[in-house]
């Protein structure tokens, strides 16, 4: 990660480099989003090809393969919809942006790939990084061709937990079910923190048949598996135990619209298809007390207090 950022800063003119730079300490390191428009930091429109790819390979060692597929797939379809918007918000491929806090030489610095429907935020702290909020979105969700399937960015994330709560025994089911009409995003949107866990919760790891049990674990490892390896190892158990809790909002058929969330010790995910008649989706995985590598922080001033 060290490396990469380092060739992105070869391969940046000096005015893109201003740009990027931005104090570790600013208020701009928690200030993420995932919506269209500009962002704090330098354009990938106005880089040379050089420097695009470097920062496409920056932004790779955050991501595993298949989560990078996803993202690159998500900036393609800024094109899609500039068609369907007759070029109304002048969308693009290259509208992401890349902020660089601190400096990789100081013991906490950080990075953040961005842009319309992607949020990658990555704290390193004494050489430990952590990536969190990570915001993966898909205007649509769903691509078809009479009917058939063309691309889904985010099809595991949806089909597997339709599965999940699908199968679920009838007494359990209205369990899991909190509401019938999903919220109209993902509950936390672009807040700087997640402390305190969000209500109803639904139903436990340690309620779920064993069937159950085993497609919340894949699906989990799903969004754990966003992170390049390595990151995705760190601290998985501390992600999952008998209390971590999976609920549903909203209709269960393909098509409804609909919302789930799984919360465990340091962990919510949350998933979000309602937009668009339910084909425009939002996924974030976050860390509650760490994101933004708070909990990093904390700990390491703690060490470094006489």
């Amino acid at each position: 990660m060290t490396t990469a950022t380092e060739r992105l800063l070869a391969a940046m003119s000096p005015d893109d480099e201003a740009e990027a730079r931005l104090p570790f300490g600013g208020p701009a390191r928690a200030e993420w989003s995932y919506l269209p428009g500009s962002r704090r930091g330098a354009e990938l429109a106005q880089f040379s090809p050089a420097g695009r790819k470097a920062a496409y390979r920056l932004l790779a060692t955050a991501l595993s393969r298949p989560a990078f597929a996803q993202a690159v797939t998500i900036m393609a379809f800024e094109e899609l919809l500039d068609i369907e918007e007759r070029e109304e918000l002048r969308r693009h491929i290259d509208g992401y942006y890349v902020a660089l806090f601190g400096s990789p030489d100081d013991d906490a610095w950080g990075w953040r790939f961005e842009g319309h429907h992607l949020s990658v935020n990555v704290t390193v702290v004494g050489g430990q990084p952590i990536v969190a909020p990570l915001f993966l979105g898909s205007n649509p969700a769903r691509v078809l061709d009479d009917g058939n399937l063309v691309a889904a960015p985010l099809l595991r994330e949806e089909a597997m937990a339709r599965d999940l709560v699908t199968g679920l025994p009838s007494a359990l089911r209205e369990r899991a079910v909190v509401a019938g009409t999903a919220p109209s995003d993902i509950i936390t949107a672009m807040d700087a923190s997640t402390n305190g866990a969000l209500e109803p919760a639904g139903v436990t790891v340690a309620e779920l048949p064993a069937e159950g049990r085993g497609l919340l674990a894949r699906l989990l490892r799903v969004y754990t598996g966003r992170l390049a390896p390595g990151l995705a190892e760190a601290g998985q158990d501390r992600l999952w135990d008998a209390d971590t809790t999976f609920a549903w909002a909203g209709g269960l058929r393909p098509g409804d619209k609909h919302y789930y969330r799984i919360q465990g010790p340091g962990l919510l995910v949350e998933y979000d298809n309602t937009q668009r008649e339910g084909n425009h989706a939002h996924t974030v995985l976050r860390h509650p007390g760490a994101d933004f590598g708070t909990s990093l922080l904390t700990a390491h001033l703690a060490t470094e207090r006489p």
